[in-house]
């Protein structure tokens, strides 16, 4: 497995190594080697700099899983950018807030995307923030001469790397949160990742996911460490992917539950055929997955099975299973610490260390933590004072140090793979004039792991219709990815002593029996 400093030194790397192997492909068989990607990286920084993009500058981008997309991210590692790839469910709110924060100079769109204008809502942004200009690559990325690039960055040890990406959370809190990383907090993860999976040149990996996750650039390490190559999916359709997927002899099933549980759809849809021939595993994470799904992908597609890991944003990957791990490990756990070097505490609530099979917060450190928020205000309640981060999750480590989640501390709720802040939906429903109070919760859902359910108490001789609350938050710019699927008429909200919402009494009250 290759090593090196930067993302850029491993391009290099690998480009020199097997410059004629296929880094990607996607759905139009149109194909990327190592050393064609390198090329093209070059030319596209070059292109880049001569608009003014340098070392250190700041650059936000919400684009497709594309294999441009992945030019530009090297691009920008190529001139040393501090890039920070956004989510493509980000609406003018949310890109105008990372983009303000960041002080970004410049935002790069896909132009219309799955019937959204991105150019008009940055340029609406860009108007609003002097400084920010907008790149439009719906044409593809600008190209200059690889002869005119200015030298490349200054590498430095892994403990003074530059932060050089900054990766929003999907919403922990009413904003997002942004999370600095360098390149050796990436390749660590990455590569505690690919040893877990053990990666080899002739896997074929699915990115069916958005390439601005955290997870993304994971993989695009992932490639240019082992050689293995990546099917890249703009827009995930069980009907058209799955084919491309088993075209292109997908081995690394990804990315999560909402994925393998379309995989196992489309199996069942033809018994007789293996959809997925060369499957190798079901790498997973992000989301719930329910034990059963495991053992019936591992019998009825074949592969190991489900190969998940537990992390966040802030430290991805922390804990993952491993290929050569037990059926009940891959299925009822998300694998023991990752790289060996990482650490994991679980800490009761009296902060002492809990034993074995006891339940508590985790709290992570290890190569892949990040090196504090964008807002520097979070830092000092978001680590602990052994400096290990709260994750505000709940769990255990058992006999064997494998990881099992039991709960959140954090008012999260997961839908499909993505986190919607509950505080985020209820301070906008506050604002409505028939709402006295509201509560919003996530409840078990077969398909996207949880759905969002508004739980509101009306003014008295008041009544909300579902649709009234779906027209009001949409005029607040609320993401469509974000609003409840469900409305709840409560006679009132549960509080606690303190004034807290007792939200684990309100879920009892609608969780499915």
């Amino acid at each position: 497995m290759l090593e090196s400093r930067s993302l850029w030194s491993l391009i290099e790397e690998r480009a020199s190594l097997t410059p004629d192997a296929l880094l990607a492909i996607d759905e139009a068989d149109n194909a990327l080697t190592f050393g064609g990607f390198k090329v093209r990286a070059e030319r596209a920084a070059s292109g880049l700099s001569a608009l003014g993009v340098a070392e250190g500058s700041a650059v936000s981008w919400v684009m497709p899983t594309r294999i441009d997309t992945l030019v530009l991210t090297a691009a920008l590692s190529r001139l040393g950018a501090v890039q920070n790839p956004c989510l493509p469910i980000y609406r003018e709110r949310e890109l105008g807030f990372v983009t303000h924060q960041t002080r970004a100079e410049m935002l790069i769109v896909p132009g219309c995307f799955r019937g959204v204008d991105f150019l008009h809502i940055a340029e609406k942004i860009a108007a609003a923030q002097p400084g920010l200009r907008v790149l439009d690559a719906s044409e593809g990325l600008p190209v200059g001469r690889s002869a005119s690039l200015p030298r490349r960055p200054w590498e430095t040890d892994p403990e003074d790397a530059p932060v050089r990406w900054i990766f929003y959370t999907s919403g922990t809190t009413s904003d997002p949160k942004g999370a600095r990383h360098t390149d050796a907090t990436l390749e660590a993860n990455a590569r505690g990742m690919a040893a877990r999976l053990a990666l080899r040149s002739d896997d074929r990996v699915a990115l069916p996911f958005p390439i601005t996750h955290i997870g993304g650039v994971g993989w695009l390490y992932a490639a240019l460490m082992t050689g293995c190559s990546l099917i890249t999916i703009e827009i995930f359709d069980p009907k058209s992917t799955i084919e491309v997927l088993a075209r292109h002899g997908v081995t690394q099933g990804t990315a999560g539950t909402v994925f393998h549980q379309a995989y196992l759809d489309a199996q069942r849809r033809n018994p007789g055929t293996r959809i997925l021939p060369r499957i190798r595993a079901f790498p997973g994470g992000a989301a719930p997955k329910p034990p059963q799904l495991h053992f019936d992908l591992a019998r009825e597609i074949g592969g190991v099975g489900i190969v998940s890991g537990y992390g966040l944003t802030e430290c991805p990957i922390i804990s993952m299973n491993s290929v050569h791990c037990s059926d009940d490990k891959l299925a009822r756990t998300e694998g023991r610490v990752n790289p060996p070097d990482a650490q994991i505490r679980v800490v009761l609530d009296d902060g002492g260390d809990a034993a074995p099979g006891q339940s508590g917060e985790l709290r992570v450190r290890g190569p892949q933590l990040f090196k504090g928020y964008v807002d520097a205000s979070l830092d000092e309640a978001a680590f602990d004072e052994r400096g290990f981060f709260r994750t505000g999750d709940l769990g255990y480590l058992d006999d064997d140090g494998y990881v099992v989640i039991t709960g959140r501390l954090k008012d999260v709720i997961i839908r499909k793979g993505e986190n919607i802040s509950a505080q985020e939906i209820e301070d906008l429903l506050y604002a409505h004039p028939k709402i006295a109070d509201v509560a919003v919760i996530g409840l078990p859902d077969p398909t996207s792991g949880e759905r969002v359910c508004a739980v509101v108490q009306c003014q008295p001789g008041e009544e909300l219709a579902f649709d009234e609350m779906v027209e009001f938050l949409l005029a607040r710019e609320l993401m469509k990815q974000k609003l409840p699927e469900q409305l709840e008429l409560a006679p009132r909200i549960p509080r606690n002593a303190a004034g807290k919402i007792m939200k684990r009494e309100i879920r009892e009250w609608f969780a499915p029996s």
